[in-house]
């Protein structure tokens, strides 16, 4: 077992497995030391987590929303990339994308719930630059998703 996953599951929480593409684009690509993970949704066991923020969900939500993303984000790192969470250098850039009304300004609250869990999981190589934007929808109906550049 592995510092990080051992983390994870201290905190109650389990890597799912990668989901695989709906589309027409790759999960990762790995250039140089770098790898991008496309975007990855807020889903768990029960299946996507849907809805906006400032209309069906509050901000906790979102931030639970988030931290389902970040394990799909994880998990492609781990298991999709095969690179051991423990490998990580840095989490370089994460651009997290919430569902949200135009009224609702907490975009980098319900952001939160990934970048306290990826800290909590990877320590200061969770720390990360961060962009949160308000978008009227995403695939499904997602309440979040996150990409991310990590340093391997």
């Amino acid at each position: 077992m592995t510092k990080a996953l051992d983390r994870l599951r201290e905190l109650g929480f389990e890597l799912p497995r990668p989901k695989a593409p709906v589309a027409s684009y790759v999960p990762f690509v790995k250039s140089g030391n770098l790898l991008f993970v496309s975007g990855q949704i807020s889903t768990g066991d029960a299946g996507v987590v849907t809805g906006r923020l400032g209309d069906t969900l509050n901000v906790v939500q979102g931030g639970n929303a988030a931290e389902l993303a970040a394990l799909n984000l994880l998990s492609q790192v781990h298991y999709g990339a095969d690179i051991p969470l423990d490998s990580i250098k840095r989490v370089v850039k994460l651009t997290i994308f919430v569902n949200a009304t135009e009224a609702f300004t907490e975009h980098h609250l319900v952001a939160n719930g990934v970048s306290n869990i990826l800290a909590a999981i990877l320590g200061d190589k969770g720390k990360h630059a961060r962009s949160s934007i308000g978008v009227s929808g995403l695939p499904f109906g997602a309440a979040v998703e996150v990409e991310g550049i990590f340093e391997v």
